[in-house]
Order: C-alpha cells, then sequence, then structure tokens
C-alpha cells in the first residue's frame, strides 16, 4: 500500500521516477518532462498579482492543480496546492528560507503534518548562490526526504542558458511525487532562480 493515495490529483498521475524541469525563455514558465521526453505537466507563475499564483496544467492544456501564496508576495511564505477538479487543497508547500539553507516541507494540507522536505546541499554553495556576483549560475542541488528524514530523492540543477533540474525519486512509497515535480518549478520561480 503507498503512504501517498490520499494525495493523488484527480486528471494526472505520475508514475516515472526521474523527471526533467526545464525552464521556458519566458521567465517562471515551466514544464516537466517524463523519462521519454514527453510533456506531463506545465506550470507558469502569475505575475503581478498581491498573492502569488502557479496555475498548473497537464500535456493536453486541461489544469489540474493550482499552487497559491498563503500570503503577500515573500520568499519565505506558504503555498497551497489545490486540485483543481475538486477544488480540494491537497499540501502545503512551506519555505523556511535562510542565507545558509533553503528548505521546503511539503506538509498535509488539513493535518499539517510533514510528508516530506526538500533541502538544498551544502551551506557553503547556499550562500555563494545567494551573495556572490552571479552566484545565481551555480547549480542547485537538494534532497528530498520523507517525513522521517529519510533520503527518499534528490532535485540537482544543470548548468545551462535556462535553469533545468533532473528530479529523481528513489523511493516514492511516503512521499507525494505532484506535489514534488509542482515544488520544484515553484523553488525556481519564487527564489528568482
Amino acid at each position: 500500500m503507498s503512504g501517498t493515495r490520499g494525495y493523488d490529483i484527480q486528471g494526472i498521475e505520475l508514475t516515472d521516477d526521474r523527471y526533467t524541469v526545464e525552464q521556458g525563455f519566458v521567465r517562471n514558465k515551466y514544464k516537466a518532462l517524463d523519462v521519454d521526453g514527453n510533456v506531463v505537466l506545465r506550470g507558469k507563475q502569475k505575475m503581478l498579482k498581491m498573492k502569488e499564483k502557479f496555475p498548473f496544467v497537464d500535456a493536453d492544456g486541461n489544469e489540474v492543480f493550482t499552487v497559491k501564496a498563503g500570503g503577500l508576495i515573500d520568499v519565505a511564505n506558504n503555498y497551497v496546492l489545490s486540485d483543481a477538479q475538486t477544488g480540494e487543497d491537497i499540501v502545503i508547500l512551506d519555505n523556511d528560507y535562510s542565507l545558509l539553507q533553503d528548505t521546503w516541507k511539503i506538509r498535509d494540507a488539513t493535518t499539517e503534518a510533514k510528508l516530506a522536505e526538500i533541502n538544498s546541499r551544502g551551506a557553503m554553495v547556499t550562500v555563494a548562490r545567494n551573495v556572490v556576483p552571479f552566484g545565481g549560475w551555480i547549480p542547485h542541488k537538494y534532497e528530498i526526504t520523507d517525513q522521517k528524514g529519510t533520503h527518499v530523492g534528490s532535485i540537482e540543477g544543470q548548468f545551462s542558458l535556462r535553469d533545468r533540474y533532473e528530479i529523481v525519486i528513489d523511493d516514492a512509497s511516503t512521499v507525494p511525487k505532484e506535489p514534488i515535480v509542482a515544488a520544484a518549478m515553484v523553488i525556481d520561480a519564487i527564489q528568482g532562480n
């Protein structure tokens, strides 16, 4: 039995354990590709809003979920992922931003229990990305852990003209895939990477 069944999103099913997230040429527009290179998800940050909003659509352009900021624009904020078909809030992406480490918690939207955590690896790299001129060109590397802190995957930035991330989920039995793929896009857009 999968521990992620309660976090299914109507209209999309991510079954692979590897995905590539690519930023478009237009800033804060993203697509997620499966291992065969097929687009499975697209996301775009709605700019100039009081509260940031990211609608996500499937390969056919059907809206499947939305990620919306819990408060006014802020790099340290909560973002609620809601199923577009049911209107139900699924998870919260909780950003604990600091100069030493980027930490994102994925929590249950109802109970607020932690389901997974995404942490940047290497304090020196994180500091360099935040304070050194052109530090934003240093690719991010994140570790994905489950609610107990056990490694379950990674998100690794690739050096390229557009931001590109390789997501590997080694064990999805306890972490929901859709919020992790969405988080990779939201993290990049929110932190201006």
